[in-house]
């Protein structure tokens, strides 16, 4: 008997040696904190989405999660900081449409490949953008701001906090025949705080980060870019409304990791995030700030990812936006 259970035990310690390296750290996964990098400013909604969703990796896995904002330069800095760490785990790209979508038709050549660079884990939302002027914009609809842009080509200027919401405002261009001229910004949060001082005359911005400034009077929305009014945002009409039916615009964020990330643990973090998307609480949270949850994994995203690269493609060719 005593011979039999040593056997046994020699097997089992046997069998626990030939697992791979992967499998053994992965059932440990998470043991220390992971850092969420996110390549806006404090007060976007990538950077709202990135804290919420840290919060509850927290609350799930006991791991405290950092968020590290690394906003400007388009994305970049943040790609570089993401694609220049471990690729263990334990750094999470939160991106956006801008950073994973959008730049792929505003630049010739990228210092990264938003598809090949990255593995997907979990969409996070989607939130349609809003047209907002400053406070003291003589502009108290959009079709005031559109005759303006008509009468005054090449005068008025939109606050760009990204690639994305660039395109936006080239799109609004090309679809009312206008030319207002485009500012970069390192991020929606700047791009805001310039409309509310009135530095520029308009933005288009995530109705996550701009609902509070509106209903504070720091900046006026003169419409929501999808096609029925926001709950958030009752009182503000949308795009057909406001003159400009079947024009929608959308911001999303979603969860990426370097590709060379090991497979389980890319697997174990997709799971923790699509269990955190999928919790009404979340669905709730975004509902009130005016967005949706995204419901979809790593498949769903990686495809979902690549209509929107070629959505932003057509885009840009059809407003003739120069690349860089």
């Amino acid at each position: 008997m005593n011979r039999n259970r040593f056997l046994l035990a020699a097997a089992a310690i046997a069998a626990c040696a030939v697992l791979p390296a992967g499998s053994a750290l992965a059932q440990d996964f998470p043991s220390r904190p992971i850092r969420f990098i996110v390549p806006f400013a404090p007060g976007s909604g990538t950077d709202t989405s990135a804290r919420y969703f840290g919060r509850k990796l927290t609350e799930l896995t006991g791991q405290p999660v950092v968020v590290d904002n690394k906003p400007g330069a388009n994305g970049f800095i943040a790609v570089q900081a993401v694609l220049a760490a471990p690729a263990d785990g334990y750094t999470v790209f939160v991106g956006s449409n801008s950073t994973l979508a959008v730049n792929v038709a505003l630049f010739r050549k990228l210092p990264y490949n938003p598809q090949a660079d990255f593995a997907p884990l979990s969409m996070m939302m989607r939130a349609p953008v809003v047209v907002v002027v400053p406070p003291q914009s003589p502009f108290k609809t959009l079709p005031d701001l559109i005759a303006a842009a008509k009468a005054r080509p090449g005068k008025l200027n939109h606050g760009g906090g990204s690639a994305g919401y660039q395109l936006m405002n080239e799109s609004l261009n090309e679809r009312a025949g206008l030319d207002i001229v485009n500012v970069p910004f390192k991020g929606a949060s700047d791009a805001l705080a310039a409309v509310a001082s009135g530095t520029v005359d308009l933005a288009f911005a995530d109705i996550t980060a701009s609902t509070e400034l509106v209903k504070a009077g720091k900046i006026r929305a003169l419409a929501v870019a999808s096609s029925r009014r926001a709950a958030a945002l009752p009182d503000v009409p949308h795009m057909g409304e406001a003159g400009l039916p079947g024009y929608g615009a959308y911001v999303w964020v979603g969860a990426m990791v370097p590709a060379k990330t090991p497979k389980a643990e890319t697997d174990k973090l997709a799971t923790l995030l699509g269990q955190i998307e999928r919790l009404p609480e979340t669905k709730a949270f975004y509902e009130k700030l005016g967005a949706e949850t995204m419901n979809g994994g790593a498949e769903e995203m990686r495809k979902f990812q690549a209509e929107e690269i070629e959505l932003w493609k057509r885009i840009a060719v059809k407003a003739k936006v120069q690349q860089e």
